[in-house]
């Protein structure tokens, strides 16, 4: 039987990836011709050639070679090269059995699909008949079948949509063997009517994971491509590969070998960085610290709660670990460096989504979908948000086609994923929680709510000041600053007394100074006057603490106040302000 042939060609089946098991049992229970192959295409993929050898191939070679093992006719067909055959046998037989589109010899060859896709049709219905094998492989899928509505289509898009439809539908070209395998590399470039058709089966390649990247680490090290510093094995470096593809890493070793300098620990991980920075198409940005979170001044809740985390990591029990953290609390008071220096404390990657929104339909969910497909290969990973309020928005925003809403819906359903608690850890930064959806705050998401706020006693203040210190790295004469600060009282964030440090620095050089004296901070004191905004300021520290999880991180001055008397207070300063609820 037909349907046969790929698992007696396939003899290894059970050791197949899981996408190409995939791909090959649904193959054999011919209820469908038409598959979208999806994810990391552009990849090497291992090919197992007998118990300990691996070859490594790129997908096309993989499905026509591993998956089909090249029997009957398997043809390709992009839009650059046309239709080409695996071998110059299968040419042949093509153009001696089709005359191609209008009578034209050799059109079914054409680059143009309103002339290469009669012609297979054509040479498919003439081999119905013989029983045989045939296979059609459309790579850059995207580019016949553009996700955009459906009145922007040219001609040619509207006969490739109805064309591949019809053969998907077509009984005949299911029942005669008769294959289509789109390429994409997102299913968000795609047109949505094809890819949520039920007559249409999707498989998805993943990243390579560990196992995968240290087979092919040992493939390179094996013809003699890898340079590796003594303490590295390729065993070590796959565990820290994680999110790179294979492509990647033969790039990585190739240019190492090229320099002839050997891989470290610091060249892997600034290649890693870029790497990754660079597969995302910017949409993400690594955090990098050199401080964790003994540099943070106060918060000995919030500080608490990211230690006992990070001591869970260390440990490897991902699984007692929250989905995610709301972060929130008045601006100023360190809540983007309190992730960065908890970053720092854990030693597993923290990126941050930059804005992947387009205003080109399609674009912004193929950003997406490319970005939470390397979230998943990096995983152990962190992702920060900042701004979630505005940058995350909500199911019911408008104006813009329902892309908003789909992306909302789609970062909502994997961040409550519970598949990856402890391995994606979200963190969501903003100073007004209250705008943030409920949806994205429930327990499931983002499960721990934490709160930054203002220091409020002199200690604090000067707590605050020495870690400032240190970590700007500057040189202060010693200064009695509790009395500095009582001598001119008002209400200060961390970024205001950074901004005082800066300051006195400057005025400590133009001094030809190089330690800040008493002297040069009391005059940039007293000349600092802080932007207010004391209506927003307590909105911000109000609904901070209606987020809280916990009563100890509450501020004293707040931990008395009952929520109905919080709620009120809330909405009257949204009213001041002119806020709609």
């Amino acid at each position: 039987m037909a349907e046969q042939l790929i698992l007696k060609s396939l003899p290894f089946i059970r050791i197949l990836p899981n996408w190409a098991q995939e791909l090959a049992y649904k193959y054999c229970s011919k209820t469908a011709n038409l598959y979208i192959v999806h994810g990391n295409i552009r990849d090497f993929l291992p090919h197992k050639m007998n118990d300990s050898q691996f070859n490594f191939v790129k997908i096309q070679n993989y499905i026509a070679e591993v998956l089909f093992g090249n029997r009957d006719i398997i043809a390709f067909y992009d839009r650059s090269a046309g239709v080409s055959f695996c071998t110059p046998e299968m040419r042949r037989e093509y153009l001696a059995a089709s005359s191609g589109a209008n009578g034209q010899a050799g059109g079914g060859l054409s680059r143009d699909p309103l002339e290469a896709f009669p012609g297979w049709e054509q040479f498919c219905y003439r081999h119905v008949s013989s029983k045989r094998r045939l296979v059609l492989i459309i790579d850059y899928a995207e580019t016949i079948l553009p996700n955009t509505d459906i009145s922007r289509f040219t001609d040619e898009d509207r006969y490739c949509l109805v064309t591949l439809n019809r053969w998907a539908n077509d009984p005949i070209f299911t029942e005669g063997d008769i294959s289509i395998i789109l390429l994409t590399e997102n299913l968000a470039d795609l047109n949505a009517k094809v890819v949520r058709s039920p007559a249409t089966i999707k498989v998805n390649i993943p990243l390579p994971d560990e196992t995968v990247r240290q087979r092919f680490l040992a493939w390179l090290e094996k013809q003699g491509r890898l340079l590796l510093e003594g303490r590295l094995t390729p065993e070590k470096v796959a565990k820290i590969t994680s999110g790179l593809n294979l492509v990647n890493m033969h790039q990585l070793a190739a240019e190492s070998y090229q320099e002839d300098r050997e891989i470290g620990l610091e060249y892997l991980r600034q290649k890693k960085k870029e790497m990754i920075e660079t597969e995302a198409s910017g949409l993400l940005e690594f955090i990098e610290s050199e401080f964790d979170l003994g540099m943070i001044s106060g918060h000995d809740y919030v500080k608490k709660r990211f230690k006992s985390a990070a001591k869970a990591i260390k440990i490897g029990r991902l699984d007692v670990l929250p989905m995610g953290y709301l972060i929130a609390g008045p601006v100023g008071t360190g809540k983007s460096f309190m992730v960065t220096a908890f970053a720092g404390e854990i030693g597993i990657p923290i990126v941050k989504f930059r804005n992947f929104r387009s205003k080109w339909q399609g674009v912004t969910e193929a950003n997406l979908e490319k970005v939470l497909n390397i979230l998943k290969a990096m995983a152990p990973v962190g992702v920060m948000i900042d701004e979630a309020d505005a940058f995350l928005g909500d199911r019911n925003q408008d104006g813009d086609s329902g892309t908003s809403n789909r992306i909302f819906a789609q970062i909502a359903s994997f961040m409550g994923n519970t598949e990856y608690r402890g391995k994606i850890i979200w963190f969501l930064i903003t100073c007004r929680p209250d705008l943030l959806p409920i949806d994205l705050k429930r327990q499931g998401r983002a499960e721990e709510h934490l709160a930054l706020f203002y220091p409020e006693t002199i200690e604090e203040k000067q707590e605050l000041f020495q870690t400032l210190v240190r970590k700007l790295k500057l040189k202060v004469q010693s200064v009695d600053i509790i009395e500095l600060f009582k001598k001119y009282k008002f209400d200060f964030s961390g970024a205001d007394l950074e901004s005082i440090l800066i300051r006195a620095k400057l005025l400590a050089a133009m001094n030809n100074h190089v330690i800040i004296s008493a002297g040069d901070l009391d005059e940039t004191i007293r000349d600092f006057n802080p932007p207010s905004y004391p209506h927003e300021i307590e909105l911000q520290n109000l609904v901070a603490v209606l987020e809280c999880t916990s009563r100890e991180m509450i501020p004293k001055r707040f931990q008395n106040l009952e929520r109905t008397r919080l709620v009120s207070e809330i909405q009257q300063l949204k009213v001041l302000m002119g806020e709609r609820e």
